[in-house]
């Protein structure tokens, strides 16, 4: 593998070695001042190493095909002016003790990113969230960048405790939301499914065993990965679609608690599946017709 020093490097992919520098700063490949900058653990792992010439003494040289993402576009500036610090899925990773993949997808259910072609693309709520769209540079492979503080984010350690199974989130909250407590209550989940989830009404139980007949992986219930405390009906992760089931049209206060949800959906941009009392009497033609629309959740 060929090293070239940062001088050249910064040449090869048209920016300055200024710029380069502060950025390997920035990420944490290099530390010290100018005068004596050292590498890095997380520099060497990515293939910086050190040479010496007669010319220029020691020095750290990187890989000549070192992948290198820089923020790009009018809100990367806008992040870099109130000097906002960003860090990529695999730093959040760290924190949980997850790979950056699992991450993503993460991020995925969140709303906060989507699938490209290639990579990763920020949604309008990732943005509002503070995610930067950047790139690969010499790949052109884009993904996001986030703000330190999404570490913190109230919904992203409930995801992540989901997903490792240390989910807390059926426990008492200081504020519960008593919309969904008087819905539980009125409701109980006494009917049984073809794959044993346990469901509030008969046609929740036909919607329920249809996408287990059609091997569709779903979730019964599932609270949505936002600040607010509400559960979907129904939660498909391929595709990150959710199906909500509309069976109380005739009470005036479960029109308000459809309203309010549809509401929650819309501000967080989640793909979602509205079902009546007749839809679910058509299911087969229903449900096919949406996959289309919702990221091709239904295999063939």
């Amino acid at each position: 593998m060929k090293l070239i020093s940062t001088t050249a490097l910064s040449k090869s992919i048209g920016i300055t070695s200024k710029e380069l520098f502060k950025h390997f700063y920035e990420i944490g490949y290099i530390e010290g001042d100018s005068n004596s900058r050292v590498l890095t653990e997380k520099g060497r792992a990515v293939g910086g190493d050190y040479k010496e010439s007669r010319q220029h003494g020691k020095y750290i040289a990187w890989p000549e095909n070192l992948e290198i993402a820089l923020p790009k576009g009018p809100v990367d500036k806008e992040a870099n002016k109130d000097n906002i610090k960003l860090i990529t899925s695999s730093s959040i990773g760290e924190q949980y003790e997850l790979s950056a993949n699992k991450v993503n997808h993460i991020l995925l259910e969140l709303g906060l990113i989507k699938k490209g072609i290639k990579g990763w693309l920020l949604t309008d709520h990732g943005q509002k969230q503070g995610g930067v769209q950047v790139e690969m540079l010499q790949s052109g492979v884009p993904y996001v960048k986030w703000p330190e503080g999404i570490i913190d984010s109230k919904s992203l350690k409930e995801t992540v405790n989901q997903f490792k199974g240390t989910d807390n989130t059926n426990q008492p909250t200081n504020a519960p939301n008593n919309d969904e407590i008087g819905f539980r209550q009125k409701f109980e989940a006494k009917h049984r499914a073809t794959d044993g989830h346990f469901v509030r009404s008969k046609a929740e139980m036909l919607i329920d065993n249809w996408l287990y007949m059609a091997r569709i992986v779903h979730a019964y219930e599932r609270k949505l990965p936002i600040e607010e405390d509400v559960y979907s009906d129904f939660y498909i992760p391929t595709g990150n679609v959710y199906i909500e089931y509309w069976g109380y049209e005739n009470e005036q206060k479960y029109i308000a608690r459809k309203n309010k949800k549809i509401e929650l959906y819309e501000k967080y941009g989640f793909s979602l599946i509205q079902l009546q009392d007749e839809d679910v009497k058509n299911l087969d033609d229903v449900l096919p017709a949406y996959s289309g629309q919702s990221g091709h959740w239904l295999r063939n």
